[in-house]
């Protein structure tokens, strides 16, 4: 049986400020009422197992929420402390399976992709089941429909109009100039970064060309455990793992490789020009989201996220509003946001990883305000949920319930709390938030104190095995 195992261990940096290091692209319904990441899930065919999730450490609870939302099981949540680009993170899923006396087909397939053309995308995946039952490791390329310098291509064998074609070469991004020679030809596809091929296929080609990266893999599984769906590796022999993706690692080197055509309205939404590219435009070729007027403006991304954007007499731009940071940029310069992240990363900011809206395995924070001294929360809180048992050394709260019901532990005392309701919780006292009953929590959390940091949580008993 098909296995499909979801890559979602990306940070989607080019959608910045909408997509960041601990709300990634995949988790956001960028495109409509369902994320990327579920949008994978759903489009799956019927005659599959349970999928496989490979993510992050710090996008687990994020990937097991957004599974519950859509009422879909998994066959486990594998956890990566750190990233090592996908050769390894499809050997540990191989692995996983292999270790258990099974040997399924694997489809990889990552989580944040935009696959429109749902029949054509399941005729593709029945004609690349018989290769790999066969033995082939399959690649999905993508039918160009322009010269695009964003995308891998794959120079196919193409001497005859079959359902696959050997390959003959995979080729980075190009410069405009190769990448128009490529779309000319005929003889390339887009790289789509989708597989299918046998997990003991795959292992046993990735052990003939990287065999540092299955050991590393092997030793990361020897001690593997489960904590709920979450599927816990031995961190310290994933940290000696070669970082390498599946096409350098194997694909170019294998023998056996073959490239299965896909013509689906695919789009790895890597930029905001492609994400203009892939939403419908009104007659301007506008795209406008929120709480947007424009006035003689063309070609152009306009986001609000929370107040009105007004844009006049612009072309080919993205604007994107967010609670704490805005980006005007020219669209064809959209893939260079990357260079933003930086500076903010390494000016230590905050914006290259957060939302002011926080999403936490209970619930979410949103930073209302903060100076000197005090920062203002609305704190929401799920229905049966409750925040680790903790403390602080530098700060005092002060809490105002102003929707819901919540049971408060401070110190030795264990009380509730109705709206318009509130309560002091001293620095160093051990207190616990919690929403015993069936519709959310909201309350306002005021801090006080010399520092404010999210690091001064002393967690003393954790639902969620956060340290």
């Amino acid at each position: 049986m098909i296995t499909p195992i979801i890559l979602s261990g990306g940070s989607g940096t080019r959608l910045w400020p909408l997509s960041r290091k601990l709300h990634p692209k995949q988790f956001i319904n960028l495109v409509n009422d369902t994320t990327l990441f579920q949008d994978t899930i759903l489009r799956l065919p019927t005659n599959v197992a349970d999928p496989l999730v490979i993510c992050n450490e710090e996008h687990r609870f994020l990937a097991a929420e957004q599974l519950r939302q859509i009422d879909r099981e998994s066959n486990g949540i594998i956890l990566e402390p750190i990233g090592r680009n996908t050769a390894p993170a499809i050997a540990l899923a191989a692995l996983k399976f292999i270790n258990n006396g099974k040997d399924p087909l694997l489809l990889v397939l990552s989580a944040d992709h935009l696959i429109q053309n749902i029949d054509a995308f399941h005729k593709s995946i029945e004609v690349a089941e018989k290769l790999a039952e066969n033995n082939k490791l399959v690649t999905f390329g993508i039918v160009p429909d322009k010269a695009e310098t964003g995308y891998g291509y794959i120079e196919a064998d193409i001497d005859n109009k079959t359902d696959y074609y050997n390959i003959k070469s995979f080729t980075e991004k190009p410069n405009q100039a190769d990448a128009k020679k490529y779309f000319d030809s005929g003889n390339y596809l887009w790289n789509s970064g989708m597989f299918m091929f046998k997990a003991s296929i795959y292992l046993q080609e990735l052990e003939k060309y990287e065999p540092e990266i299955l050991s590393s893999c092997k030793k990361s599984c020897q001690t593997e455990y489960k904590d709920k769906d979450f599927i816990r590796l031995n961190n310290d022999e994933f940290y000696k793992c070669p970082e390498q993706s599946v096409d350098y690692a194997v694909m170019e080197h294998t023998q056996d490789g073959v490239v299965v055509p896909l013509d689906a309205n695919w789009s790895d939404i890597g930029s905001w020009g492609a994400l203009w590219d892939a939403k419908n435009k009104d007659k301007n070729g506008n795209v406008s989201e929120g709480d947007v007027i424009l006035d003689n403006v063309k070609n152009t991304y306009a986001y609000s996220s929370n107040r009105l954007v007004s844009v006049i007499g612009t072309s080919d731009l993205v604007i994107v509003d967010t609670q704490d940071a805005l980006l005007v940029a020219d669209k064809k310069y959209s893939q260079n946001i990357k260079n933003i992240v930086n500076q903010l990363k390494k000016s230590n900011r905050s914006e290259a990883d957060n939302h002011r809206k926080v999403f936490r395995p209970w619930g979410y924070y949103d930073s209302i305000d903060a100076d000197d001294g005090f920062q203002a929360k609305r704190i929401l809180v799920n229905p049966g949920a409750k925040l680790s048992l903790q403390k602080h050394k530098h700060r005092a709260e002060h809490w105002v319930v102003v929707k819901g019901v919540a049971k408060v532990t401070c110190g030795d005392k264990i009380f509730l709390l109705k709206e318009n309701q509130s309560t002091y919780i001293p620095k160093g006292t051990i207190h616990r938030l919690e929403n015993q009953e069936k519709i959310p929590l909201e309350i306002i959390e005021i801090q006080t104190g010399d520092y404010l940091g999210e690091d001064d949580i002393i967690r003393l008993e954790d639902d969620y095995q956060r340290t």
